[in-house]
């Protein structure tokens, strides 16, 4: 997840908008991009390594930007890749994390990332080598709307360290994409780049992304020994770097033994880790509370659509002293504030009566309370969740006339379907693929009723297969 911070700071020197893409192009656009043939099925391992190493052809950087010396630069011999896809690296573990939940703030608006490692693989042909690359999906959402997307290329080379091969990035604007200048591929546009040493030492550099002008950051490790608040206690040997952008402006960031990116912040901007599977799993049943609190959020967007507010405040109130009870206990430490909030939110909206409000802010008390199921339900689980959740906020959208809204919504229905689409037979499948297919193409022909009713649609599919209650 090569990370908002850096593409906003990228963002910040100019986007270029791009005429608008469809989803349905999308779609096959980012299936194309994150396999390495058709079907979406693994490929095979990377070829063989060249037979010495040889130093990486360094691109220029422009006068006035001041970089490290090369004395002190720990990424310029070219790496091999014998198992490139087994990423086990502890400060930066892409093959053992599954799912990986990131909260924040930016611009003073609630900002959330997913991120989840897909099973595709893609090959990229970089100096000599055929290298097999994880393909990561990030997805981050700003004030409940779908912000960005980025699929991340990363493999681990022989000695440990792990490489960025490049991502295809869409950012998103009132339901639209824009195409990004932080789009980019190794042997392409630069170098592949060292996203995390072996074993990093105080003063290492290394550079995240290596195409001045184009990509670009340049990492100095300034401690290896912090020790970190994590989701559900301390963790030791945390990292702490500090990145340069071409602009000269710098950010921090933290790493997290068996977590990896861990907390970034910048231009009073924070990105930080809530939870992470399986590192913060756990073998117990799903606790009761947290199914009720997520029933009962249903039943308000449920109740506040038909303006029926005796029965909004009955399920709220459940919610409530749900919650109240639940959260004395064993609570990530963000994601319990992150609720606090949705659920105050959600109580302002109930007494004021505002049904548009108070529909959307159940739903994100539905979302915290399938953030916490994390731990304890199989990721697909808690997607197929997520997707209903979409759905249901594409109804609230239509409902209101929100028709940038209706088109966002379709995009992030589109994006959790990639994560998914493995986990579920093949009829489901297809079913799931037709219904998606046609709110993507009510959304192309303007017409948010058609979009909702086919989201309807979809939700009782979700339902009738037991796929989600």
């Amino acid at each position: 997840m090569e990370r908002t911070e850096d593409r906003r700071s990228s963002s910040e020197r100019g986007r270029r908008r791009a005429p608008w893409i469809s989803i349905a192009a999308l779609a096959a656009l980012t299936l194309s991009a994150c396999t390495g043939v058709a079907g979406g099925q693994a490929t095979t391992r990377s070829s063989p390594p060249p037979a010495t190493a040889e130093q990486i052809p360094q691109p220029s950087v422009p006068t006035g930007v001041e970089v490290a010396p090369l004395s002190e630069r720990v990424d310029l011999m070219t790496p091999t890749f014998s198992h490139s896809t087994d990423i086990t690296n502890p400060l930066f573990p892409v093959s053992r994390q599954a799912s990986v939940l990131m909260l924040g703030h930016v611009e003073g608006k609630p900002f959330r990332t997913e991120v989840t490692l897909l099973p595709e693989t893609r090959i990229v042909r970089w100096e000599g080598q055929d290298v097999e690359t994880a393909v990561s999906q990030y997805v981050a959402f700003l004030d409940g709307r779908i912000e960005e997307v980025a699929y991340d290329l990363y493999a681990q080379s022989d000695d440990g360290s792990v490489w960025y091969f490049g991502e295809d990035v869409f950012d998103f604007r009132d339901g639209a994409i824009v195409v990004t200048e932080g789009t980019w591929l190794a042997g392409r546009d630069g170098p592949a780049a060292m996203i995390m040493p072996a074993d990093p030492q105080v003063g290492d550099v290394y550079r995240t992304e290596n195409a001045p002008g184009f990509v670009f950051e340049e990492v100095t490790v300034r401690s290896t020994s912090q020790t970190l608040d994590g989701p559900l206690g301390p963790i030791p040997g945390g990292m702490l770097a500090e990145e340069l952008h071409m602009d000269g402006a710098t950010e921090d960031k933290t790493f997290a033994p068996g977590y990896g990116e861990f907390f970034t912040s910048g231009g009073g901007d924070v990105e930080a880790l809530a939870l992470a599977v399986p590192t913060n799993g756990s073998d117990q049943a799903v606790p009761e509370e947290l199914t009720t609190i997520a029933d009962q959020a249903l039943s308000v967007d449920e109740a506040a659509g038909k303006g029926d507010w005796h029965s909004a405040t009955a399920a709220f109130d459940r919610i409530r002293s749900t919650w109240s009870s639940y959260r004395s206990g064993d609570v990530p430490r963000l994601i319990g504030p992150w609720m606090d909030r949705a659920i105050a939110r959600l109580e302002g909206a109930i007494d004021a009566r505002l049904a548009g409000r108070a529909r959307h802010e159940a739903i994100e008390v539905a979302r915290s309370s399938f953030d916490l199921q994390l731990r304890f339900r199989p990721v697909p689980e808690i997607d197929l969740a997520r997707m209903d959740l979409w759905a249901a906020q594409l109804l609230i959208d239509e409902a209101v006339g929100d028709d940038a809204g209706v088109a966002a919504d379709a995009f992030a229905l589109d994006y959790v379907r990639d994560r998914i689409r493995t986990s579920l037979d093949d009829s489901t499948l297809a079913e799931v693929n037709t219904e998606l297919g046609a709110i993507q193409i009510a959304v192309v022909d303007e017409d948010p009723a058609a979009a909702a009713e086919q989201a309807e649609a979809l939700r009782g599919t979700l339902r009738d297969g037991g796929l989600v209650s």
